[in-house]
This record gives structure tokens, C-alpha cells and sequence, in this order.
């Protein structure tokens, strides 16, 4: 999403010094996203600038692997196959295959992203995927969704969202303009957990984890 705001000059277009106050200003002016929701998201991005106590962050960070670029993308290679950074038509369109519908679904979008991680792990002999990581997946899986979509059910325009991965730009040609409520760290969570539950493959894991709970509570 940073390459996005860059590619429209909400942030620097060269991707370089990005300080929390530009991020908040970027983030506002695209997204309508509220400035606590904004500097927590610098605060998440300016760790992968390795200097100390850092005040910023370029893109050229965020591409580093490992920190918070990881295996398993939805648009581009795992580090060990080649350039990490890029857009990759081959990883898109295996994505692509699971959004089956033109509104896309939480379902749809946690498929790809499950489908992904098979892919890479079977894959790719290095492998990584923590739970940082997974965190971190969910949150990029979310962003379409809190930018094009309904923040209630999860489900969003797939063209939209396939303009987003293969432009790297906010679909405003399309007829999209950004949405008039501000978006804060509880629309995030909410989205969020519809994501994560969507990845959940058993078919009863509400009864699971009820019962779950009830034999915690027994022992």
C-alpha cells in the first residue's frame, strides 16, 4: 500500500524519508485513515530502517526480507526465487484463481491467501512464516477490504482489488473516491478478525473452540 501512496504523491514519490508526519498526512488524505490509526502503522514500518531510534523509513526498507516483507506474497516471489519487491504476473494470477466471484468474499481472499503459503512452503526450501508474520498477512489481506469494501461482511469489488495489485494504483478511473468515515484502529480489528476466521479450515470452529473452552475450564 505504501508503494500505492507513493505512486499518487501522498507520500514522497521517491519513497524516501518517510517520517510518521508524512505517513499521517498520506494515510488521511488517501484513506481518511485517523491519525492514531496512521502513526501506529509508522510505528509498525519505521522498525525495518535498521538505524537506532530512526525517525523514518524509506520503501527501500520495507523491501528488505524478513523484517516485514515476507514469503508467501500474493503479488510477488519469495526471496529465494528471485526480486521480492516486484509485481509478478505468475504469483498474481494463481491468487487471482481463488477470488471466483466478482464481489470478493473474506473466504475468497483468506483461500489465496492459504493457497499462497502451500505454494511457497512446498516449495521453497527456506521457508519462513512466523506469527508475526501471520499478523502481519492478515493486516495485508484486510487493506483491500478497508479501502474498497464493506467494513461489516468483508466483501469488496474484485475488480477493484485486482487493480490495486497489478497498477499499484487507487482505482480512481474506475469510479472509486475515498470513503467519507474516518477509518480507525477499530474498523481495522473488525476486518481483521473477519479475515482471520475466514482462514480457520474446520468446518465446526465455533463448536471447536467453545468446546475448547469448556474442557480449559474443566481441567
Amino acid at each position: 500500500m505504501m508503494n500505492t501512496l507513493a505512486n499518487h504523491n501522498f507520500i514522497q514519490h521517491d519513497g524516501a524519508n518517510i517520517t510518521k508526519e508524512n505517513a499521517i498526512k498520506g494515510l488521511k488524505a488517501a484513506l481518511n485513515f485517523d491519525a492514531d490509526l496512521a502513526s501506529i502503522m509508522f510505528d509498525q514500518a519505521v522498525i525495518a530502517n535498521p538505524e537506532p531510534n530512526a525517525t523514518y523509513f524509506t520503501l527501500d526498507h520495507l523491501n528488505v526480507h524478513g523484517v516485514l516483507e515476507h514469503d508467501a506474497s500474493l503479488s510477488r516471489l519469495d526471496a529465494h526465487f528471485g526480486n521480492n519487491h516486484v509485481f509478478n504476473q505468475g504469483v498474481f494470477d494463481e491468487t487471482k484463481s481463488y477470488w471466483t466471484e466478482p464481489i470478493l468474499t473474506a473466504q475468497m481472499l483468506a483461500n489465496s491467501k492459504l493457497a499462497r503459503q502451500i505454494t511457497s512452503r512446498a516449495f521453497n526450501p527456506n521457508y519462513t512464516f512466523t506469527s508475526s508474520i501471520e499478523n502481519f498477512s492478515l493486516g495485508e489481506l484486510a487493506a483491500p477490504i478497508i479501502a474498497f469494501g464493506d467494513l461489516q461482511t468483508g466483501l469488496v469489488n474484485r475488480t477493484l482489488v485486482e487493480y490495486l495489485f497489478e497498477n499499484e494504483r487507487l482505482p480512481f478511473e474506475l469510479g472509486w473516491s475515498r470513503r467519507d468515515e474516518l477509518i480507525d484502529l477499530n474498523s481495522i480489528t473488525s476486518v481483521v478478525q473477519i479475515i482471520g476466521e475466514a482462514t480457520n479450515l474446520l468446518t465446526d470452529a465455533k463448536n471447536t473452540t467453545a468446546a475448547a473452552q469448556r474442557r480449559g475450564l474443566h481441567f
